[in-house]
Protein backbone atom coordinates (compact mmCIF):
# COMPACT_ATOMS: atom_id res chain seq x y z
CA UNK A 1 0.00 0.00 0.00
CA UNK A 2 2.61 2.51 -1.22
CA UNK A 3 2.22 5.87 -2.99
CA UNK A 4 1.51 4.43 -6.44
CA UNK A 5 -1.08 1.98 -5.08
CA UNK A 6 -2.91 4.64 -3.09
CA UNK A 7 -2.80 7.09 -6.02
CA UNK A 8 -4.35 4.41 -8.24
CA UNK A 9 -7.12 3.82 -5.70
CA UNK A 10 -8.00 7.47 -5.14
CA UNK A 11 -7.53 8.89 -8.66
CA UNK A 12 -10.99 7.93 -10.03
CA UNK A 13 -12.61 9.64 -7.02
CA UNK A 14 -10.54 12.84 -6.90
CA UNK A 15 -13.40 15.15 -7.88
CA UNK A 16 -15.38 13.82 -4.93
CA UNK A 17 -12.63 13.76 -2.31
CA UNK A 18 -10.27 16.53 -3.47
CA UNK A 19 -11.19 18.83 -0.56
CA UNK A 20 -10.30 16.10 1.94
CA UNK A 21 -6.95 14.91 0.63
CA UNK A 22 -3.42 16.12 -0.13
CA UNK A 23 -1.12 13.80 -2.04
CA UNK A 24 2.45 13.95 -3.32
CA UNK A 25 5.17 11.35 -3.93
CA UNK A 26 6.66 12.22 -0.55
CA UNK A 27 3.65 12.41 1.74
CA UNK A 28 -0.11 12.31 1.84
CA UNK A 29 -2.69 13.50 4.33
CA UNK A 30 -6.36 12.53 4.53
CA UNK A 31 -8.95 14.49 6.45
CA UNK A 32 -12.31 12.85 6.19
CA UNK A 33 -14.81 10.08 6.73
CA UNK A 34 -14.93 6.35 6.14
CA UNK A 35 -15.10 6.83 2.35
CA UNK A 36 -11.31 6.57 2.20
CA UNK A 37 -11.12 3.36 4.22
CA UNK A 38 -13.93 1.77 2.24
CA UNK A 39 -12.11 2.50 -1.01
CA UNK A 40 -9.02 0.80 0.38
CA UNK A 41 -10.90 -2.22 1.76
CA UNK A 42 -12.27 -2.91 -1.74
CA UNK A 43 -8.68 -3.64 -2.85
CA UNK A 44 -8.70 -7.03 -1.09
CA UNK A 45 -6.86 -6.99 2.26
CA UNK A 46 -4.55 -7.84 3.93
CA UNK A 47 -2.12 -5.06 3.04
CA UNK A 48 1.56 -4.50 3.74
CA UNK A 49 2.76 -1.02 4.79
CA UNK A 50 6.35 -0.16 3.89
CA UNK A 51 6.46 3.40 5.19
CA UNK A 52 5.31 5.43 8.21
CA UNK A 53 1.62 6.15 8.89
CA UNK A 54 0.27 8.30 11.71
CA UNK A 55 -3.33 9.16 12.44
CA UNK A 56 -6.06 10.01 14.92
CA UNK A 57 -9.67 8.86 15.21
CA UNK A 58 -11.98 11.89 15.44
CA UNK A 59 -15.32 10.07 15.37
CA UNK A 60 -16.79 6.61 14.92
CA UNK A 61 -14.98 3.30 15.33
CA UNK A 62 -13.20 0.54 13.47
CA UNK A 63 -11.91 -2.96 14.15
CA UNK A 64 -8.59 -3.62 12.43
CA UNK A 65 -6.04 -6.42 12.69
CA UNK A 66 -2.59 -4.85 13.09
CA UNK A 67 0.34 -7.23 12.75
CA UNK A 68 -1.74 -10.30 13.74
CA UNK A 69 -3.47 -8.65 16.72
CA UNK A 70 -7.06 -7.40 16.49
CA UNK A 71 -7.61 -3.88 17.84
CA UNK A 72 -10.75 -1.82 18.44
CA UNK A 73 -10.30 1.86 17.55
CA UNK A 74 -12.62 4.62 18.70
CA UNK A 75 -12.70 8.40 18.96
CA UNK A 76 -9.76 9.71 20.98
CA UNK A 77 -7.32 7.05 19.73
CA UNK A 78 -4.00 7.85 18.09
CA UNK A 79 -2.45 5.32 15.70
CA UNK A 80 1.03 4.62 14.34
CA UNK A 81 2.11 2.05 11.74
CA UNK A 82 5.76 1.52 10.90
CA UNK A 83 7.41 -0.06 7.86
CA UNK A 84 6.72 -3.76 7.58
CA UNK A 85 3.29 -3.56 9.21
CA UNK A 86 0.49 -5.78 7.94
CA UNK A 87 -3.11 -4.62 8.34
CA UNK A 88 -6.49 -6.23 7.76
CA UNK A 89 -9.54 -3.94 8.22
CA UNK A 90 -12.39 -5.99 9.69
CA UNK A 91 -15.20 -3.49 10.26
CA UNK A 92 -15.63 0.28 9.83
CA UNK A 93 -18.52 2.40 11.09
CA UNK A 94 -20.27 4.69 8.63
CA UNK A 95 -19.51 7.71 10.82
CA UNK A 96 -15.77 7.04 11.03
CA UNK A 97 -13.77 10.27 10.69
CA UNK A 98 -9.99 10.42 10.80
CA UNK A 99 -6.94 12.51 10.08
CA UNK A 100 -4.22 10.32 8.62
CA UNK A 101 -0.66 11.09 7.49
CA UNK A 102 1.48 8.88 5.26
CA UNK A 103 5.22 9.54 5.03
CA UNK A 104 6.10 7.61 1.89
CA UNK A 105 9.50 6.01 1.29
CA UNK A 106 10.72 9.06 -0.68
CA UNK A 107 9.96 11.47 2.17
CA UNK A 108 13.18 13.06 3.52
CA UNK A 109 12.89 12.40 7.25
CA UNK A 110 13.54 15.50 9.38
CA UNK A 111 16.15 13.64 11.46
CA UNK A 112 19.58 12.16 10.91
CA UNK A 113 19.40 8.33 11.04
CA UNK A 114 20.98 8.20 14.50
CA UNK A 115 18.66 10.92 15.85
CA UNK A 116 15.32 9.39 14.89
CA UNK A 117 12.88 9.26 17.86
CA UNK A 118 13.12 5.77 19.35
CA UNK A 119 9.54 4.80 18.47
CA UNK A 120 10.31 5.30 14.78
CA UNK A 121 13.63 3.46 14.50
CA UNK A 122 12.11 0.02 13.92
CA UNK A 123 11.78 -1.11 17.54
CA UNK A 124 8.02 -0.42 17.48
CA UNK A 125 6.06 -2.00 14.62
CA UNK A 126 2.73 -0.37 15.46
CA UNK A 127 0.89 1.33 18.31
CA UNK A 128 -2.66 2.36 19.09
CA UNK A 129 -3.31 4.45 22.19
CA UNK A 130 -6.45 5.91 23.74
CA UNK A 131 -5.14 9.14 25.27
CA UNK A 132 -6.68 11.76 27.53
CA UNK A 133 -8.41 14.83 26.12
CA UNK A 134 -5.46 17.18 26.52
CA UNK A 135 -3.00 14.88 24.73
CA UNK A 136 -5.51 14.16 21.99
CA UNK A 137 -6.26 17.84 21.35
CA UNK A 138 -2.53 18.62 21.25
CA UNK A 139 -2.06 15.84 18.69
CA UNK A 140 -5.00 17.11 16.67
CA UNK A 141 -3.62 20.65 16.70
CA UNK A 142 -0.38 19.51 15.05
CA UNK A 143 -2.30 17.56 12.42
CA UNK A 144 -4.57 20.55 11.77
CA UNK A 145 -1.60 22.89 11.35
CA UNK A 146 0.05 20.44 8.95
CA UNK A 147 -3.19 20.05 6.98
CA UNK A 148 -3.72 23.81 6.64
CA UNK A 149 -0.09 24.38 5.63
CA UNK A 150 -0.11 21.69 2.94
CA UNK A 151 -3.30 23.14 1.45
CA UNK A 152 -1.55 26.47 0.74
CA UNK A 153 -0.59 26.82 -2.96
CA UNK A 154 3.04 27.68 -2.14
CA UNK A 155 3.64 26.05 1.22
CA UNK A 156 7.08 26.11 2.79
CA UNK A 157 8.67 22.60 2.73
CA UNK A 158 10.85 23.43 5.75
CA UNK A 159 7.78 24.42 7.77
CA UNK A 160 6.13 21.12 6.79
CA UNK A 161 9.25 19.23 7.84
CA UNK A 162 9.27 20.99 11.21
CA UNK A 163 5.63 20.07 11.86
CA UNK A 164 6.28 16.44 10.89
CA UNK A 165 9.23 16.40 13.32
CA UNK A 166 7.04 17.89 16.07
CA UNK A 167 4.36 15.25 15.44
CA UNK A 168 6.88 12.40 15.57
CA UNK A 169 8.41 13.72 18.80
CA UNK A 170 4.92 14.05 20.28
CA UNK A 171 4.02 10.46 19.34
CA UNK A 172 7.33 9.25 20.75
CA UNK A 173 6.66 10.95 24.07
CA UNK A 174 3.16 9.46 24.32
CA UNK A 175 4.45 6.00 23.48
CA UNK A 176 7.27 6.18 26.04
CA UNK A 177 4.78 7.21 28.70
CA UNK A 178 2.53 4.28 27.79
CA UNK A 179 5.47 1.86 27.77
CA UNK A 180 6.50 2.98 31.27
CA UNK A 181 2.94 2.48 32.52
CA UNK A 182 2.74 -0.98 30.93
CA UNK A 183 5.97 -2.10 32.57
CA UNK A 184 4.50 -1.21 35.94
CA UNK A 185 1.08 -2.81 35.41
CA UNK A 186 1.41 -5.54 32.78
CA UNK A 187 1.59 -9.21 33.75
CA UNK A 188 4.68 -11.22 32.83
CA UNK A 189 2.55 -13.34 30.54
CA UNK A 190 1.35 -10.32 28.55
CA UNK A 191 4.89 -8.96 28.35
CA UNK A 192 6.13 -12.27 26.94
CA UNK A 193 3.23 -12.41 24.49
CA UNK A 194 3.86 -8.87 23.22
CA UNK A 195 7.55 -9.62 22.71
CA UNK A 196 6.75 -12.90 20.97
CA UNK A 197 4.31 -11.25 18.53
CA UNK A 198 6.88 -8.55 17.78
CA UNK A 199 9.47 -11.20 16.94
CA UNK A 200 7.01 -13.23 14.86
CA UNK A 201 6.16 -10.18 12.78
CA UNK A 202 9.84 -9.55 12.16
CA UNK A 203 11.11 -13.08 11.57
CA UNK A 204 8.29 -15.47 10.58
CA UNK A 205 9.15 -15.18 6.88
CA UNK A 206 12.44 -16.96 7.61
CA UNK A 207 12.03 -18.72 10.96
CA UNK A 208 9.05 -21.07 11.28
CA UNK A 209 10.08 -23.01 14.38
CA UNK A 210 9.16 -21.99 17.94
CA UNK A 211 12.65 -22.84 19.18
CA UNK A 212 14.03 -19.79 17.40
CA UNK A 213 11.69 -17.43 19.27
CA UNK A 214 12.32 -19.10 22.62
CA UNK A 215 16.07 -18.68 22.09
CA UNK A 216 15.61 -15.00 21.21
CA UNK A 217 13.71 -14.50 24.46
CA UNK A 218 16.11 -16.63 26.55
CA UNK A 219 13.36 -18.98 27.78
CA UNK A 220 12.58 -22.62 27.05
CA UNK A 221 10.40 -23.59 24.13
CA UNK A 222 8.00 -25.39 26.45
CA UNK A 223 7.61 -22.39 28.75
CA UNK A 224 7.06 -20.06 25.79
CA UNK A 225 4.38 -22.36 24.39
CA UNK A 226 2.61 -22.56 27.74
CA UNK A 227 2.60 -18.79 28.31
CA UNK A 228 1.43 -17.96 24.77
CA UNK A 229 -1.43 -20.46 24.98
CA UNK A 230 -2.50 -19.23 28.42
CA UNK A 231 -2.32 -15.55 27.45
CA UNK A 232 -3.90 -15.63 23.99
CA UNK A 233 -5.82 -18.90 23.80
CA UNK A 234 -3.84 -19.69 20.63
CA UNK A 235 -0.71 -21.82 20.38
CA UNK A 236 2.63 -20.24 19.54
CA UNK A 237 2.84 -22.28 16.34
CA UNK A 238 -0.57 -21.03 15.24
CA UNK A 239 0.65 -17.43 15.58
CA UNK A 240 3.64 -18.20 13.34
CA UNK A 241 1.36 -19.94 10.84
CA UNK A 242 -0.99 -16.94 10.83
CA UNK A 243 1.92 -14.65 10.01
CA UNK A 244 2.99 -16.89 7.13
CA UNK A 245 -0.52 -17.24 5.73
CA UNK A 246 -1.07 -13.47 5.91
CA UNK A 247 2.15 -12.80 4.04
CA UNK A 248 1.24 -15.41 1.41
CA UNK A 249 -2.17 -13.78 0.92
CA UNK A 250 -0.53 -10.39 0.39
CA UNK A 251 1.85 -11.79 -2.21
CA UNK A 252 -0.90 -13.72 -3.99
CA UNK A 253 -3.35 -10.79 -4.02
CA UNK A 254 -1.05 -7.87 -4.72
CA UNK A 255 1.94 -9.20 -6.71
CA UNK A 256 2.55 -11.33 -9.79
CA UNK A 257 5.03 -13.62 -8.04
CA UNK A 258 4.75 -17.32 -8.74
CA UNK A 259 4.04 -19.78 -5.96
CA UNK A 260 7.62 -21.03 -6.35
CA UNK A 261 8.96 -17.51 -5.78
CA UNK A 262 6.74 -16.99 -2.74
CA UNK A 263 7.73 -20.38 -1.36
CA UNK A 264 11.41 -19.53 -1.72
CA UNK A 265 11.03 -16.08 -0.12
CA UNK A 266 9.15 -17.57 2.85
CA UNK A 267 11.79 -20.26 3.37
CA UNK A 268 9.61 -23.31 2.67
CA UNK A 269 11.44 -26.51 1.63
CA UNK A 270 9.71 -26.46 -1.77
CA UNK A 271 6.61 -25.13 -3.51
CA UNK A 272 4.67 -28.39 -3.02
CA UNK A 273 5.11 -28.13 0.76
CA UNK A 274 4.10 -24.46 0.58
CA UNK A 275 0.90 -25.31 -1.33
CA UNK A 276 -0.05 -28.06 1.12
CA UNK A 277 0.54 -25.73 4.06
CA UNK A 278 -1.62 -23.00 2.54
CA UNK A 279 -4.47 -25.36 1.63
CA UNK A 280 -4.42 -27.07 5.03
CA UNK A 281 -5.06 -23.77 6.79
CA UNK A 282 -7.23 -21.88 4.29
CA UNK A 283 -9.06 -24.76 2.59
CA UNK A 284 -8.06 -23.60 -0.91
CA UNK A 285 -4.90 -23.79 -2.98
CA UNK A 286 -2.75 -20.68 -3.50
CA UNK A 287 -3.91 -20.35 -7.11
CA UNK A 288 -7.56 -20.77 -6.15
CA UNK A 289 -7.09 -17.98 -3.61
CA UNK A 290 -5.36 -15.75 -6.18
CA UNK A 291 -8.21 -16.10 -8.68
CA UNK A 292 -11.09 -16.02 -6.24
Amino acid sequence: MDFSTMHHIFEPHLDEIRKKIYFSKELGIIYGNSKFFKLIVKQNPPFAIDDHRLGIILRGQAVINFNLVEKHLEAGTIVFLGPGSVITPLSISDDLEIIGLALFSQYPMPFAPDQMPASFNGQVRDMQMKVDKGDFEATRAIFEALWMLLRLPNHNPQAVSSLVAALMHHYDGLFNRQATHQKATQTRGQTIFDRFIYLVNRHAQVHHQIGFYAAQMCITERYLGTIIKQTSGVTAKEWVDRALITRMKIELRHTDKTVAQISDELNFPNSAFCCKFFKRITGVSPMQFRHS
